[in-house]
């Protein structure tokens, strides 16, 4: 049986998610393809996409930025958190490497967790890093701020750049000439068709559905009582809440709702959620309007948006919109945009191709 690893940051699910559909479409094309996962992000998040064989060993592979909200960071528990990473202790390296020898893995992949590129030259099998950003591109936007950040850019810039190959899924926030491949955008296919979703959601066929989403961070939403202003729209919003009460119109989803997330997208109408990349790459495959809000000095935010303004259907909430509850006076301005369907490779498969010639 060919066993692959993949290490993936914990910073939110959208790196997992953008694993996944990698890890998916090699599962199709190989059914007994083994994934061993070194991540933080839940396992159950990775049963419900894959449907072969796979172990999580969960293992903090990279710390991202510590998360007030989610659209907000906190730069000194971040600073915190990395120097309990690095750099790297030779001694955990090793005891990884060992145990990727010992499971016969030939490859690590990387979604922009260093820790599995120090672990693949240890263990002397080729990495492969996934990114449309790294953390050098993002922290490099803090250190006027926080200096203290400097020196764990330059670290994660050695590793980073020590990467066999260099894998870049667009939109990708800094192009570089010495990218191996340069794939579309990378998301999760669908499973189930828009009539089966909405049955599972008690919605009808003919009824506007909007999917509200912040990513999987959790996120006080103060205005749900609001949405009742629409009872012919059905508004979707997955992920912990703190209130169990909503307008009839209104469908809180636990995190293990048991409905698939790329399902939910391409059964709406509309999307309105933080930016970010396995959002975009899943509202970008179904073609439905994206009301996005930008996240205020991530550096990826403004590349995704002008991404969701040349390329898709939607326009841009401000955070102060979103929270206070004026955007839901431009619900009927989202919901009358035109779905855009296009003829498009997966970024996915394309990076699966690529896996089958190293």
């Amino acid at each position: 049986m060919p066993t692959l690893a993949y290490f993936i940051t914990p910073h939110g699910f959208g790196h997992g998610a953008r694993a996944c559909a990698v890890m998916a479409a090699a599962q199709h094309r190989i059914p007994d393809l083994r994934w061993e996962i070194f991540a933080r992000t839940p396992e159950w998040f990775f049963a419900e996409s894959l449907t072969g064989p796979f172990t999580l060993h969960p293992t903090d592979t990279d710390v991202g930025l510590v998360q007030v909200d989610a659209l907000r960071a906190d730069l000194d528990a971040t600073v915190a958190r990395l120097a309990g990473l690095l750099p790297f202790a030779p001694e955990r390296v090793e005891r990884l490497a060992g145990l990727v020898q010992a499971l016969g893995c030939t490859a690590i992949l990387c979604d922009i967790a260093p820790l599995g590129i120090a672990v693949a030259q240890a263990a002397g099998v080729p990495s492969l890093l996934l990114e449309n950003f790294t953390w050098v591109d993002i922290y490099a936007e803090y250190v006027a701020e926080c200096p203290a950040l400097l020196p764990y850019i330059e670290q994660m810039a050695h590793w980073f750049a020590a990467a066999d190959y260099h894998i870049q899924t667009e939109p990708v926030c800094n192009p570089s000439a010495k990218a191996t491949l340069t794939v579309p955008p990378v998301s999760r296919a669908p499973r189930s068709g828009r009539s089966a979703v909405r049955g599972q959601l008690s919605i009808p066929d003919d009824s506007p559905l909007l999917l509200i989403t912040m990513g999987g961070v959790d996120f006080e939403h103060s205005y749900l009582d609001r949405l009742a202003r629409f009872p012919d729209v059905h508004f979707v919003l997955p992920g912990n809440h703190s209130v169990s009460v909503a307008p009839p119109n209104v469908h809180l989803l636990s995190p293990r709702s048991g409905i698939f997330h790329p399902d939910i997208v391409a059964a709406s109408d509309g999307v309105v959620g933080k930016i970010g990349y396995s959002t975009l790459a899943e509202v970008y495959a179904a073609g439905v309007p994206y009301g996005y809000v930008p996240r205020p000095r991530f550096r990826e935010s403004d590349v995704l948006a002008a991404f969701v303004e040349r390329e898709m259907a939607g326009f841009a909430i401000d955070a102060a919109e979103l929270d206070d509850g004026r955007w839901i006076e431009r619900i009927p301005d989202l919901l009358a945009l035109p779905r855009r369907s296009r003829e498009w490779a997966n970024g996915a498969q394309k990076i699966v191709d690529f896996l089958g010639e190293i």
